[in-house]
């Protein structure tokens, strides 16, 4: 009988499980009511003709049913294993590539089609089904393929081994090369037009300039010299305090000499091995040589060129074999004509003494702080690039900048400068360059006091140094009186401009010391007229390690004091271990000596106090008046200082010739005049 919905036979499966698939177009039909339904499980092939197992159907209604196939993915018909089966028998297929192990066969159909179907691994029926068919039967020979992957994974592991081993021969071979060129120097050799720093960039120290420009012109033009019987220097030491411009020297004299310029630091000729210093040192005469005319720059020579025999390291230091062969080709069996040694340090204490000997460094030029034309030069060269307003007076800042070096002069106006972009302004004022100045000198600003207490006796402190200063004749001119405070604790300051000739001159007379004396203690004074002896604080314990300083030394080294003109101790200058370790501590003096010393110090200190306070005493008022116009203002400059006190002075005739009384600082044997003369002098 005939049925109005078709169910399609499953499909089987390599694991055994059937696959039933509903055809589009026709309803599935419940196999429970269904008798004639195929059970899950079950592999239903294609019924032959006359099989009285299985039925004959009408041939009308064999037609109309469904054949079965599987719908797969991307839009093309994957055929089951039955289906191909008939559509081998049909001859619609033309070949099939069979893949035993993958358990698939590739299917090749005429219309173009090509698809895969799954097949069971014994394979009869479907050989069976293409013999009959005459449809071409292909088995891949899948051992082949395997074989052919096996070999190429084998050759891609040789060449990764390969590979891997050509790499660490390369790298050890760089290693082995690197170590070899231990003893080769490296240095820097300035290209002719290289370098932008020329002599008319230096200022502030034209001594030195002009003895350096004489040996360029000696290399550019010997002629002018060795007509007379002049040498060529072998050696140029440069010597001077840190940030003077050694370096600055070096770079324009590359600029100008028009020669080859080697450029090495010292410490590169140090290493933890034996003998590389030495071999480096060869290796850059060799260097030098062969570029003969040239100049070599060393810079920081004092790392290899310190004192041998020191006893720390033995005699087979490495920093002595280094010197040693710095010294045999300096001047050594072998000429080394054309070849100029220009060496920078700032420990010529240090140095060896064969090294410094003539036929070495021949000349020895004194890099020396700047005077206050040399500052204004300096100011001048560095404002180049920078735009300064029509009020900023350069030579007013070279004098109040003294004893700056040329690295502080920079720094002074690279600092203006960031503080005038940080205010959003076009040029560099003098508000800008004074912030700037106390930056530097006194650290960066902190957070205003309070009207308090502690905030007024800062302001009495500050007064006393101001004021002490302001009235005595031979001490330092004001420049400004602050409560602003500082980082560190510095809760104000009175700042002085020290007298440009005693910089220049380094002659310091009694009478100025004196003075200074006074003025150091003048904060503790004014402490003690107002808020009396109890009630003093230790703000001034940095000013009273800086008496104890000045006495000493005035006792000891300038002979100063009733002991006589002796020198009892030396400036002990900087440490060198290699040579002060075993110094002996002890004094070069007796202990009674010493006794006397202490008691020599300590009368110097109280009558610089006993002083500030017969100074001060009389001058209460004026001290009031000062403290409240500072506390108001919290800033006062050095003018409107001095006039606020001349203008008191001028109301209180009666006290105008107190401050000239030093009697109590001088000792019985001295006298008055003489002190005051000499200062006037500025002996």
């Amino acid at each position: 009988m005939a049925t109005t919905s078709t169910q399609p036979q499953p499909s089987p499966t390599p694991e055994g499980t059937a696959q039933k698939v509903q055809v589009q177009g026709v309803r599935p039909v419940d196999p429970a009511s269904d008798p004639t339904a195929a059970k899950p499980g079950a592999i239903n092939a294609s019924p032959r003709s006359g099989d009285a197992k299985t039925g004959a159907r009408p041939a009308g209604k064999q037609d109309e049913r469904q054949q079965p196939f599987s719908i797969g993915g991307g839009g093309g018909a994957t055929p089951s294993y039955s289906q191909l089966l008939q559509d081998l028998s049909s001859g619609r297929v033309k070949d099939l590539l069979l893949s035993p192990r993958q358990g698939v066969v590739d299917v090749t159909y005429r219309d173009g089609r090509n698809v895969q179907v799954p097949v069971f691994s014994d394979n009869q029926l479907l050989i069976r089904t293409a013999t009959q068919a005459q449809v071409p039967l292909t088995v891949r020979d899948e051992q082949r393929d395997e074989a052919m992957a096996g070999l190429l994974g084998n050759l891609l592991l040789v060449m990764l081994l390969l590979t891997g081993l050509t790499l660490l021969i390369r790298r050890s071979s760089q290693v082995a090369n690197r170590a070899l060129g231990f003893g080769r120097s490296q240095p820097r050799l300035q290209a002719e037009g290289s370098v932008a720093v020329h002599f008319e960039d230096v200022a502030g120290i034209g001594e030195a300039k002009e003895e350096l420009q004489e040996v360029v012109t000696f290399l550019r033009s010997p002629e002018r010299f060795t007509s007379v019987g002049a040498k060529i220097p072998k050696g140029v030491l440069l010597v001077g305090p840190p940030g003077t411009g050694k370096t600055l020297l070096a770079k324009a004299i590359a600029g100008e000499a028009g020669v080859p310029f080697f450029s090495m630091a010292a410490s590169e000729f140090v290493e933890m091995f034996v003998g590389v210093g030495a071999s480096r040192v060869r290796d850059l005469f060799r260097q030098a040589k062969a570029k003969a005319p040239c100049i070599i720059f060393i810079d920081e020579i004092d790392a290899v060129g310190r004192q041998r025999g020191a006893g720390i390291g033995g005699g087979n230091d490495e920093r002595e074999q280094t010197l040693n062969q710095l010294l045999t080709e300096m001047d050594g069996f072998e000429e080394n004509s054309g070849v100029i040694l220009l060496a920078a340090t700032n420990r010529p204490d240090v140095l060896d003494s064969a090294l410094m000997r003539p036929g070495r460094f021949d000349r020895r030029i004194t890099v020396d702080l700047p005077d206050r034309k040399g500052r204004e030069d300096i100011l001048s060269v560095h404002a180049r690039s920078r735009p300064l307003a029509d009020s900023v007076s350069l030579a007013d800042w070279a004098s109040r900048t003294p004893g700056f070096s040329g690295a502080d002069l920079s720094n002074l106006l690279n600092e203006a400068a960031i503080l005038t972009a940080r205010r959003q302004q076009n040029r560099i004022d003098d508000a800008a360059i004074g912030d700037a100045l106390e930056r530097i000198t006194m650290g960066l600003t902190a957070a205003p006091l309070q009207d308090s207490a502690k905030k007024r006796l800062i302001a009495y402190h500050e007064v006393g140094h101001a004021l002490l200063t302001t009235l005595l004749p031979n001490a330092d001119k004001l420049d400004k009186v602050t409560l602003l405070p500082r980082a560190g604790g510095v809760g104000g300051f009175a700042r002085t401009m020290p007298d440009e000739d005693i910089i220049d001159s380094g002659l310091i007379s009694k009478a100025y010391l004196h003075s200074r004396l006074v003025v150091v203690l003048g904060g503790r004074a004014a402490e003690i007229v107002v808020f009396g002896p109890s009630e003093v604080t230790q703000g001034a314990a940095g000013d009273l390690q800086m008496v104890s300083r000045i006495c000493r030394e005035m006792v000891t080294r300038y002979g100063f004091s009733s002991l006589g003109p002796v020198a009892l101790e030396s400036d002990a200058g900087q440490v060198f271990l290699g040579r002060d370790w075993i110094r002996p501590e002890a004094p070069p003096y007796s202990s009674r000596t010493g006794s006397q010393i202490d008691a020599q110090v300590r009368k110097l200190a109280a009558a610089a106090l006993e002083q500030a306070l017969a100074v001060l005493r009389p001058r209460r008022q004026l001290l009031d008046r000062l403290v409240e116009y500072l506390i108001a203002e919290e800033t006062i400059n050095g003018e409107e200082f001095r006039a606020l006190v001349a203008e008191w002075e001028s109301e209180n005739p009666q006290l105008s010739g107190v401050p000239a009384q030093l009697s109590l600082l001088l000792t019985p044997e001295a006298s008055p005049e003489a002190d005051v003369e000499a200062a006037k002098v500025g002996v």
